[in-house]
């Protein structure tokens, strides 16, 4: 009997299981990312089906008009090699064409996409360690929450290519438990925010973004506290000498990295004031 494969957007349910191929491979998803991840664009998530069976997945996000991401590119290791997870990545490029594409590629994987016409712009580089910091009393910090929203997603498009409302929305709302962020508010202006989130293994910062190191410094500190003796982690771009020296002034270690790729313009990013990528899956 001829083995059936199939490509279709995923549910809701679907995208959980993704996650958690993502978590397999090592990536440390955040235990709550279900719910952001899937508003950012709920038709941008493919799912290769073998006789009925799930085994890849891409999510292929449409932001705006003219930007689109590429991640979750995973193929179950016992059918790689056969086609199918090629003919997954060729439905979600389908799915961006005619638009500038970023993706952050794992290093094995990185001549593979520049056979796809990806050209490099950075490296990012995940950074862990322990926390050992206490959140600063300072009352330029604001909690994020639905009061300063629509300041913090005007002040987000300085960082990415394309409005992102749903995403962010979701991704900088408070969950007691699982996701807290914090705004640095001068004068009644933003001047950065970032978020931390518990993930499979210790916590995430990101998105840090911040206008000078001394703000990202304050921001790092008041996110890493809600942590404090729990592991870190912080994907800094390697342009960001800021970034990098923050994150060895707490005593974070590289961990691995990926290269931020574009087919297509690469948009005009202030890398200069990125402390922290928001996430490798959807930029």
């Amino acid at each position: 009997m001829t083995s059936q494969f199939e490509i279709r957007t995923m549910s809701k349910s679907e995208l959980a299981t993704a996650i958690e191929w993502a978590g397999n491979e090592g990536w440390n998803p955040g235990q709550e990312d279900l719910a952001p991840f899937f508003s950012a664009d709920p038709e941008g998530y493919l799912m290769g089906f073998l006789d009925g069976e799930p085994v890849t997945c891409i999510s292929a996000i449409r932001y705006g008009e003219t930007f689109g991401f590429i991640g979750f590119y995973i193929c179950k290791p016992e059918h790689r090699g056969k086609g199918y997870g090629w003919a997954t990545w060729q439905a979600g490029m389908a799915r961006l064409e005619g638009r500038t594409i970023g993706l952050d590629g794992v290093v094995d994987q990185q001549d593979n996409y520049r056979k796809s016409g990806f050209e490099l712009a950075h490296r990012n580089i995940r950074q862990g360690g322990l926390s050992m910091v206490d959140t600063p009393m300072d009352q330029r910090l604001a909690p994020l929450g639905q009061g300063i929203f629509p300041s913090v997603r005007d002040y987000d498009q300085n960082f990415f290519p394309a409005p992102r409302t749903d995403f962010l929305q979701a991704w900088t709302a408070p969950m007691v438990q699982t996701r807290r962020g914090f705004a640095f508010v001068n004068d009644g202006e933003i001047k950065g925010y970032g978020v931390i989130r518990l993930c499979g293994e210790g916590f995430k910062i990101g998105p840090l973004f911040a206008d000078t190191a001394e703000i990202a410094d304050i921001l790092f500190r008041a996110l890493a506290g809600q942590a404090k003796g729990q592991t870190v982690y912080l994907d800094t771009p390697e342009p960001n000498r800021d970034a990098l020296d923050l994150a060895e002034r707490y005593e974070l270690s590289p961990v691995f990295e990926t290269a931020r790729m574009y087919l297509g313009a690469a948009p005009d990013l202030s890398l200069g004031r990125t402390y922290g990528i928001t996430t490798f899956e959807l930029g």
